[in-house]
């Protein structure tokens, strides 16, 4: 004998029958939260912020496909010389020069906020460090060649200058796994053969800035007094008794942040 139904399978059969069974899709599950005014949960970077000293969450920049400018016309062309990006995406660009602070708390900051940052890397001042920057890279940052023994380029001949660059080339390579696509001069010197010994290299772009954060704030090489979408900003080596490369940071970004701007990629702009 076929018994009756509970009233719970009729109303499951019912709700079967009308297509109203509860929905299972995730993006319909945060609309009702939302609708409820239950916020959905926060990615780890917007929930940190504050703890880096930021007052808002970092905006995420625009995601673009790497654009390498080894792809500029003729296999001998010179690489470009760029310290501002020609684009209209509200970003920035964040460099760092050297390799002497190793700050874990700095790893843990790039972590947490996904912050894009660009290492230009000197064989003879980061030497002792590889490890710490390779934490850097596995978690997405740049890594730049800065030369092996921080020479100032311009002036130099032709053999000593390439040397200098693809001496790093192979360091870099060796130590990190990486044979780098831009090249930052010391001191911002270079002259012709630099193009040409860094072409040789295998360089793409010779990266200057058109700002640099200084003890009392930022200061521009050119044009406006302020950041704009596309500027290079250096954040330099850290001044004696000065605040750790993590509180410089901040400092930029705070900086970006009141003029609309965050924190862009530089290896999928040049």
């Amino acid at each position: 004998m076929r018994r009756g139904r509970g009233p719970a399978a009729v109303l499951a059969s019912a709700l079967l029958l009308t297509g109203c069974a509860q929905s299972v899709d995730p993006i319909e599950r945060l609309g009702k939260k939302a609708a409820e005014g239950v916020r959905p949960p926060r990615s780890a970077a917007d929930r940190s912020y504050r703890r880096w000293g930021l007052t808002r969450p970092l905006a995420r920049s625009p995601v673009h496909p790497a654009r390498p400018l080894a792809d500029h016309p003729g296999p001998h062309a010179l690489p470009p010389v760029a310290d501002h990006v020609a684009t209209r995406d509200p970003v920035v660009f964040l460099t760092y020069d050297d390799g002497a602070e190793r700050d874990p708390r700095f790893v843990d900051m790039v972590r947490e906020l996904r912050l894009p940052v660009t290492l230009f890397l000197t064989d003879s001042v980061a030497a002792p460090g590889y490890r710490h920057f390779a934490r850097l890279r596995a978690l997405g940052a740049g890594i730049g060649n800065h030369t092996v023994d921080h020479r100032a380029p311009a002036g130099l001949p032709y053999s000593g200058q390439r040397a200098e660059i693809c001496g790093q080339q192979d360091r870099l390579s060796a130590r990190l796994g990486v044979r780098p696509r831009l090249f930052r001069p010391p001191y911002g010197s270079y002259d012709a053969t630099t193009l040409r010994a860094a072409a040789d290299c295998g360089i793409s772009a010779i990266v200057l800035w058109r700002a640099a954060l200084t003890p009392t704030g930022l200061a521009y090489t050119h044009g406006p007094h302020h950041l704009r979408p596309g500027d290079i900003v250096v954040v330099g080596p850290e001044e004696s008794a000065g605040p750790p490369l993590r509180e410089r940071m901040v400092r930029v970004l705070r900086e970006a942040q009141g003029g609309g701007l965050t924190a862009g990629r530089l290896e999928d702009y040049l």
